[in-house]
């Protein structure tokens, strides 16, 4: 039995995107924000968030773009930032000189170093930076740099919940931290805990537990850390720490504590192909790649196969129609027309992709090929300019950092 013709025309919204895109778009890939749909998951977030009492924090990496996180943040009525790379950081304090910004890993001191020398404007980053540190090592590495600069460091300290990515695992090593920041108030100020828990919600397998008895092990730990520094380190503790957790798949589970102050979110407000997780259901795509068709030649012919290449045709209609579209081989699955398919026997393109489909899909040379991308940190950098979309009309290009 041949498989069933997949193929279909575009629904309302993509045709819509489409004739947008072919009056008023520039006729190469590029990255779509769909800002009603984008609306739409920033409320579900701070919903939740309400409902837990807390403060959002937005991850800068997936979301990599000035403009974006502007509007996210204005919508949310936030200034947190969460930076992952120095030259991001040294960009988001000239941007954003109001923002309260925490590193989301332990950067090399070295990194640290370029970012003081380099860095310019109003952003104090003694008092609205927090470095992530995860080892007595690299804090006593931080302290120099401190030291020699002359200036005082925040330090938030990475816990380790479970993820077992690095960060401090037992009250032993906490307690060393802890007392080299109580010994040297006038170059590091401890600013709290990030305990990072995305597992909780990505659907581990069963075997390894549900994730509500996952969700109560993440906070045994964090709750465990927090008690310790409260009877031993008391000096340490006060009003204003950054006591962060969560990540886009497991945010909403920290509606039930009240342990943490505040949850990081990025990727979930675009839900990219990787996020489709039970855990974001109320979370609808809000990003898309979209590209020209360049060439369309008809049923697959593969080279040095010309003449047996008709077969796959006959055996699967949805290889009887033959598109090159600009560009490709990204990180992405292909969204609309549905029943498009990449052709692994020709091969992945970057300049030129091979698409195959059946003749229903309808499409035309100039008419536009839509993606999900599976992730947006990377994914997003890879077009230029980000083309924000409302009611399926561009209203703003931003661009992403360099």
């Amino acid at each position: 039995m041949r498989p069933g013709d997949r193929g279909g025309p575009y629904s309302e919204y993509f045709r819509s995107l489409n004739n947008e895109l072919k009056a008023h778009g520039p006729m190469r890939p590029v990255m779509l924000i769909d800002l009603d749909r984008l609306d739409h998951n920033i409320d579900v977030v701070m919903q939740s968030v309400g409902r837990g009492g807390k403060h959002l924090r937005l991850v800068e990496k997936s979301l990599p773009s000035p403009g974006l996180l502007a509007y996210i943040a204005k919508r949310a009525g936030t200034q947190r930032l969460m930076s992952f790379h120095q030259p991001f950081l040294n960009h988001d304090a000239q941007v954003f000189p109001e923002a309260d910004i925490l590193m989301g890993k332990p950067l090399p001191v070295r990194s640290a170093e370029v970012f003081y020398h380099t860095h310019k404007g109003p952003f104090e980053p003694a008092r609205q930076l927090q470095w992530l540190l995860d080892t007595p090592e690299r804090l006593q590495q931080y302290l120099a740099l401190a030291q020699g600069l002359g200036t005082r460091m925040r330090v938030n300290i990475e816990l380790d919940v479970g993820l077992h990515r690095g960060g401090v695992s037992d009250n032993a090593v906490l307690a060393q931290m802890l007392r080299l920041i109580g010994a040297h108030p006038q170059h590091l100020a401890f600013a709290g805990f990030m305990g990072y828990d995305p597992f909780v919600g990505m659907g581990v397998p069963g075997i390894l537990g549900s994730p509500q008895a996952l969700f109560e092990h993440v906070m045994q730990r964090y709750d465990g850390y927090v008690d310790f520094t409260r009877r031993q380190f008391a000096g340490l503790w006060g009003e204003g720490l950054t006591l962060n957790t969560a990540g886009s798949p497991s945010y909403r589970m920290h509606e039930q504590e009240r342990t943490s102050s505040e949850v990081s979110v990025g990727t979930a407000l675009l839900k990219p192909t990787h996020y489709d997780l039970p855990s974001l259901s109320e979370h609808v795509p809000a990003v898309f790649i979209a590209t020209p068709v360049l060439k369309s030649t008809g049923q697959v012919t593969i080279p040095a196969l010309e003449g047996t290449s008709r077969v796959f045709s006959w055996w699967d209609p949805n290889q009887r129609e033959t598109f090159f579209i600009y560009g490709g081989n990204w990180m992405a699955e292909f969204e609309s027309p549905s029943g498009l398919q990449s052709n692994g026997l020709y091969g992945r393109s970057s300049n030129q992709e091979m698409v195959n489909g059946s003749p229903a899909v309808g499409l035309r040379v100039e008419d536009q090929v839509f993606l999900r991308p599976t992730q947006s940190e990377y994914v997003l950098l890879q077009f230029g300019d980000l083309l924000a979309v409302r009611g399926a009309k561009i209203v703003e290009t931003w661009p992403v950092y360099g």
